[in-house]
């Protein structure tokens, strides 16, 4: 994750401080707190990410560097996440700010197609990503490289509406 991807999770866009960060951390946890939302707890994962990434630089005031594609990917992402825990037999991946998504994808398509969302042929995937992971230059990366790098937690589940039956298992980042 850059520092433009981890402000735009944060909603932060221009120069900001680390008060400004701190700030924008606390709205969204209380928004996405996993008591109040129920993607929360897969939202926290990267908010936190994003978090952690911003407070530990060594800089005063931090600049978004690329004001024109400045967005709020958290909300994208929550709405993603809530379409797809949405659907049977889907299994969502979390790895970095990446969602990969597998299981009884085919009958869901279309929707898939529609979330935005791309098919990644040589892993028999699909994927959400942040619009600034454009490019024409790509990594060719198995899924065990990307999850040793990003680290990988997997939610298993059968419905939306049952999200205390989703099982979790979480790979840590690489060092």
């Amino acid at each position: 994750m850059n520092i433009n991807e981890a402000l735009n999770i944060l909603n932060l866009s221009g120069s900001v401080t680390k008060a400004d960060i701190a700030k924008a951390y606390k709205r969204l946890a209380v928004k996405y707190h996993p008591d109040k939302n129920p993607t929360g707890a897969e939202m926290m994962k990267i908010i936190n990410a994003a978090y952690e990434m911003l407070k530990n630089l060594d800089l005063e005031e931090i600049k978004h560097t690329d004001q024109e594609n400045a967005y709020n990917y958290a909300e994208v992402l929550e709405e993603v996440i809530r379409e797809v825990l949405k659907m049977h037999g889907v299994i969502i991946e979390i790895c970095g700010n990446w969602i990969w998504l597998s299981g009884e994808t085919r009958q869901y398509k279309e929707q898939i197609k529609a979330l935005g969302c791309l098919w990644a042929s040589k892993k028999k995937q699909w994927y959400f990503r942040p619009a600034e992971h454009k490019s024409s230059r790509h990594k060719a990366w198995d899924m065990d490289k990307i999850r040793s790098h990003y680290g990988s937690e997997i939610l298993k589940g059968n419905s939306f509406l049952n999200l205390n039956d989703f099982q979790k298992t979480t790979l840590p980042a690489a060092a």
